[in-house]
């Protein structure tokens, strides 16, 4: 009986296979189709980062301005407050708003200012559409704004943009609201210290200053319009019903509404900073807030390296495919 062969360790059903080094080759093969296409890298970059310096050129300054603002308090809000919480349900059942709630005025201040009627009102009022929608840049030597004369003539008054639907060619009070919001005005609150921020963008520093003093001094004179509106509607109301009852405890009831709104309409009528008072008014800017000019160059000039670099490795990909 022979005796079993050992296995040879060293024995594999199928040869060794040599190492591939074809990444290797590819890696080298890549690195030469880049300097291959250096030139085309080069100009193509070189044409994105003048193209951007030019652009960023071209783009006018932008200035903001803004002011610190907190929620009015009065010398008795406390008391108001406490009296308002004590007669809400009275005064519910009454039919009267004693509307006690200083932070949700504040709020609806600022859902106003932001509102399209209010808006409105404020560009008419203070005569802004031109400088608004007509302006293109600002006059640092002689403080003036540069109108974009293909869409208003300022010596005639006139607007030359094409009439579009229900669009004319002046802007209407849609536009004007839409870029109002979305361009120049912004509201923001701290949320821990409650002070709220009204801001402006625009051309000129000046009139960006002057924008945030008029919306400021607007909202205010508006909430306290309302507010004395509304008293003074509530007032009339709790005296007519007074006459009617003869019932002692309501009698004293509508006695105290009536105490109570007396003190809001006097307040109302007192204070010029009725919803907001100014804590740190508006200046006028120095430095621009935009365009960021540097920015804009460096990612052109990284955009046109990386596009440049696929094209170049993409005209390789099809001449690989092609051998």
């Amino acid at each position: 009986m022979e005796p079993q062969k050992e296995p040879n360790p060293n024995y594999l059903p199928y040869p060794p296979q040599p190492q591939s080094t074809e990444d290797e080759i590819d890696l080298r093969e890549l690195f030469k189709a880049l300097w291959k296409g250096k030139w085309i890298i080069i100009a193509t970059t070189f044409v994105f980062a003048l193209g951007s310096v030019l652009y960023a050129l071209s783009l006018p300054n932008i200035y903001k301005a803004d002011a610190l603002l907190a929620p009015a308090e009065t010398s008795n809000g406390g008391g108001l407050s406490q009296m308002a919480g004590q007669l809400g349900g009275l005064a519910a059942f009454a039919g009267v708003n004693l509307g006690g709630n200083e932070a949700s005025q504040t709020d609806l201040a600022v859902q106003v200012m932001k509102s399209r009627q209010f808006v409105e009102a404020f560009i008419n009022n203070h005569d802004l559409l031109v400088p608004l929608m007509a302006a293109k840049d600002w006059d640092l030597v002689n403080n003036k704004l540069v109108i974009n004369e293909e869409l208003y003539t300022p010596n005639t008054g006139k607007w030359l943009r094409e009439p579009e639907g229900l669009r004319g060619s002046k802007p209407t009070s849609q536009e004007a609201f839409s870029v109002f919001n979305k361009d120049v005005l912004s509201v923001k609150q701290d949320k821990e210290s409650g002070l709220y921020t009204v801001s402006v963008k625009h051309y000129s520093p000046y009139i960006a200053k002057q924008w945030v003093n008029w919306l400021i001094e607007d909202i205010n004179k508006v909430m306290r319009e309302r507010t004395i509106a509304e008293t003074s509607q509530n007032l009339a109301y709790l005296n007519s019903q007074l006459q009617k009852t003869s019932v002692a405890d309501m009698q004293s009831t509508f006695y105290k509404l009536i105490e109570e709104q007396t003190k809001k309409l006097m307040l109302a009528e007192v204070q010029e900073q009725f919803i907001f008072k100014v804590i740190d008014p508006a200046v006028v800017p120095e430095i621009k807030e935009s365009p960021k000019r540097a920015l804009i160059c460096v990612l052109g000039t990284l955009l046109g390296g990386m596009l440049s670099i696929a094209i170049v490795l993409i005209c390789f990909t099809f001449r690989k495919k092609g051998d």
